[in-house]
């Protein structure tokens, strides 16, 4: 029967999935209904089939499924016991190692998923500053499942209006719409949250190379983020960078060392376990230590306290796998990786006459692909097309991006750039004669939408 797991995971799991973005609605009709297992850059579905992956877990799985070195660590500490009565030696262990990669942070505080790192980081904030209004990135799709980010989205019902107006948004990479922003709402911001970068270099357009290779060099020159770090330090307002993404993939000091900038509060996640259950919040000592214990008569901050924040599997796992990084030289050889498809998929999308309608950009080692309609308009319809056309060769991309992995070789390349050309040939014709005489199934959707 047709979509028989998928209502049973509707029936029994409000969405059908843990994430919104790993909803039914996020991928085409003949996408696999559930999963079995991953191994490498491979999913496998529950009768074994086998697909090719470039969403690798949302980007959280730097390395590869079920990397056997990495799945060594986890196991080590289960053996160990895995969550014990007080503090354990990787815990301590995982917090020098996080330290000592990234020069912002003094201090850090484990928890299991983002959205409780940047909460934290939000607090935290408020807290050191005495005020309430956050400003945060409307370019960032994500930082939160908290009230303060999704009250400032179209889902914000069940949440308070008087939550919602404490989060306002600007623009990247124009600093002076938030320069307007500080001065109208003056010494009532706490914080900033911004990813380092997504789609676009934090550089004007006009200073965009347009590049895989880019040649600027962040760290000397001025950029958009260094330009945030002195706002931030000139009205009293706490910089936090959200490296979910980011980090573990731009560089092994995060994105933030990349560019060349020193946030006030950073947070990691997804990468930095190989897809373990693992994030954390880290920054500055004056700020962090607001939520410590030691000191005498000094009002706390209550930040975060989990039974499974330092859960002892996953930090080996984080630790074999900043060693497994290391060793390889993972990130050096995913950004390799990446320029090779952006060239490649650039390439055969031009010699199909294509390349104003089908193209990767942004950053290689996480690259970008746009779908255009016959107005030159992004669009959700052929999207859906090329996703259905690349599921019929075994090849999963997720929904405008790719997720490079270490495992990813010339052999899963040469698979990409055979799917695609097959896919562009049946997109040129939806050009030509109109999209809805070749889709299939249903438009994919936006995660935030208002209406189901």
């Amino acid at each position: 029967m047709k979509n028989r797991i998928r209502n049973k995971l509707l029936s029994l799991i409000p969405g059908g999935a843990h994430t919104y973005s790993r909803g039914y609605d996020q991928f085409p009709f003949n996408s696999p209904e559930i999963l079995l297992k991953g191994k490498g850059s491979y999913i496998f579905d529950e009768v074994g089939n086998k697909f090719l992956d470039f969403s690798m877990g949302l980007r959280s799985v730097n390395v590869g499924y079920s990397e056997d070195f990495i799945n060594r660590g986890a196991i080590e500490q289960i053996n160990n016991g895995n969550n014990l009565s007080k503090p354990s030696l990787v815990e301590l262990k995982a917090a020098k190692q996080m330290v000592s990669l990234i020069k912002s942070i003094d201090m850090v505080k484990f928890t299991k998923n983002g959205s409780s790192a940047v909460t934290a980081a939000v607090k935290l904030s408020r807290a050191y500053t005495n005020k309430n209004i956050i400003i945060r990135c409307s370019d960032h799709p994500f930082f939160s499942y908290d009230d303060w980010f999704i009250g400032s989205t179209v889902v914000r019902k069940g949440i308070p209006e008087e939550i919602s107006r404490l989060t306002l948004q600007f623009k990247y990479n124009d600093i002076s719409a938030l320069k307007k922003i500080i001065k109208k709402f003056d010494k009532k911001i706490a914080a900033v949250v911004l990813e380092p970068a997504t789609r676009t270099c934090p550089i004007p357009n006009e200073k965009c190379c347009g590049l895989v290779d880019c040649k600027f060099n962040f760290k000397k020159e001025d950029n958009f983020l260094k330009q945030v770090r002195q706002l931030c330090s000139e009205n009293k307002i706490v910089m936090i960078l959200d490296e979910m993404i980011t980090g573990f993939r731009w560089d092994l000091g995060g994105a933030q060392e990349f560019y060349g900038v020193k946030p006030d509060i950073s947070t990691f996640g997804k990468a930095m376990a190989n897809g373990f259950s693992l994030a954390c919040v880290g920054g500055k000592r004056k700020i962090m230590e607001l939520g410590s214990i030691e000191f005498k008569e000094r009002e706390r901050v209550f930040l975060l306290s989990t039974t499974y924040g330092a859960e002892m599997s996953s930090l080996g796992a984080f630790l074999k796998t900043v060693e497994f990084i290391k060793k390889y030289k993972v990130i050096k050889k995913n950004w390799e990786t990446g320029k090779k498809i952006m060239n490649m998929f650039n390439s055969i999308s031009k010699s199909s006459g294509l390349k104003d309608y089908v193209f990767m950009k942004g950053f290689a080692c996480t690259p970008v692909f746009y779908t255009l309609d016959n107005k030159l308009k992004d669009s959700l319809v052929f999207r859906t097309l090329l996703l259905e056309n690349m599921i019929k060769s075994n090849i999963l991309l997720p929904n405008g991006w790719l997720s490079i992995c270490y495992r990813h070789s010339d052999k899963e390349i040469s698979k990409l750039a055979l799917a695609l050309e097959k896919s562009l040939f049946v997109y040129k014709k939806a050009l030509m004669n109109g999209v809805k005489n070749y889709l299939k199934g249903d438009v994919i959707k936006p995660v935030f939408r208002r209406f189901n």
